[in-house]
């Protein structure tokens, strides 16, 4: 559709519909309002939707080339034939389910929808391989006599269709709110400091619960500014362990061989507050990560603060770390030298016993003529002058 075609419609309307709580655009000649039930034609035939935005003059700019139009405002026979395309759909589910029995697919059918004009029925499903449906595409036509459409979706998908309770005790989110599904790792559960544990960690679709995605900016946020797990650090002049942290309590775990500490990052921290305002903090403790989170870093790369006067105990710290560091290249630099050295000598060594191999064999050859001794000259001559090269 070009643009002359686009801007004919007056207005420009979002509409939602009842499997999808996206939006999506249409051109309209007839000025709807938020909660009008409208007619459209869209890519799967005539459906009937729910306007959820009042009406706009139309802007090519937020249209999609392919901009459908409104048909019409819905009527009372409209929303009749809604009722009853449904009830006609729940026995074409039933039908389709003893065709694929017969046959013996391994597809699992989650619901079926005829458009508003019945020229065409749609069939959900699932399915962990492909399957071949044609013999079942000729049986269904011969019955329904209308178009057949089976579209597969993904578990996440069925679990926005079908709905239910999550473990918070709320309904899920795929089917309460969201329009779009956003990707999820298990990386968002290791920053929010959760238990790797799958069964907890997914959801009723078998994959990571969304809301990881949802809490993981906040996460990040929260853990800008403190140090890794299990790095050591000072604190009250006794030298601990980071075990663990719980971001939503502001507290911190810390072990050592003696014993083990809850402690407020408040107390632990008392700078980290005023941080964001300030380039350098001169609070306790003294926190030195490298010694056991990452040898090749000092905290300050980590935490992206810079720090050029470090405190007694840091400064020392950090002197230890460069003379280590200096320490183990001379040690690999001498390790190199005397592989090269063990090298050469054992190339020489080899070179030696090939020219007394060569004069062996010149002396068993010796006092056999001139013949003789001129090819077993030029035959020993040759390996030493090889080992040589």
């Amino acid at each position: 559709m070009n643009d002359h075609e686009r801007t004919e419609f007056p207005y420009l309307i979002y509409i939602q519909f009842e499997e999808s709580r996206k939006a999506y655009s249409f051109g309209s000649h007839v000025k709807a309002d938020t909660g009008d039930q409208v007619v459209v034609e869209t890519v799967r035939g005539q459906e009937i939707g729910t306007v959820c935005m009042p009406a706009m003059p139309f802007d090519s700019r937020k249209a999609k080339d392919d901009c459908k139009p409104v048909l019409r405002l819905a009527t009372p026979e409209d929303l009749a034939r809604r009722e009853e395309n449904k009830v006609k759909a729940a026995d074409a589910l039933a039908v389709c389910t003893q065709c694929i029995r017969r046959l013996g697919l391994d597809m699992h059918l989650i619901s079926s929808e005829y458009t508003l004009d019945c020229a065409k029925i749609i069939f959900t499903y699932v399915s962990d391989e492909r399957v071949d449906f044609r013999q079942l595409l000729k049986d269904l036509a011969h019955q329904l006599h209308c178009r057949i459409e089976l579209r597969q979706v993904g578990p996440r998908n069925k679990a926005k269709m079908v709905g239910g309770i999550g473990s918070c005790g709320m309904e899920c989110c795929c089917s309460r709110f969201m329009s779009e599904f956003d990707t999820v790792s298990i990386n968002m559960a290791k920053n929010q400091l959760l238990a790797l544990n799958i069964s907890k960690l997914s959801g009723q679709c078998g994959k990571l619960k969304c809301c990881l995605r949802f809490e993981n900016d906040l996460y990040t946020q929260m853990r800008r500014d403190l140090p890794r797990i299990n790095s050591q650090l000072v604190f009250e002049g006794t030298r601990y362990r980071l075990s663990s942290m719980n971001l939503l309590q502001q507290q911190a775990k810390l072990e050592n061989r003696e014993e083990v500490r809850f402690v407020e990052f408040s107390t632990l921290w008392p700078e980290r507050g005023s941080e964001e305002n300030t380039d350098s903090k001169d609070g306790n403790p003294t926190v030195s990560q490298g010694e056991t989170a990452n040898p090749g870093l000092p905290a300050d790369a980590r935490t992206g603060s810079e720090k050029p006067d470090l405190p007694g105990p840091e400064r020392r710290s950090s002197q230890g770390r460069e003379k280590n560091r200096s320490q183990e290249r001379k040690t690999r630099n001498r390790d190199i030298r005397s592989r090269e050295n063990h090298d050469a000598s054992r190339g020489r060594r080899q070179g030696t016993e090939s020219a007394n191999a060569g004069r062996e064999r010149k002396k068993g050859h010796g006092g056999t003529g001139r013949k003789d001794a001129r090819p077993s000259s030029g035959r020993g001559a040759k390996p030493d002058q090889e080992n040589r090269r």
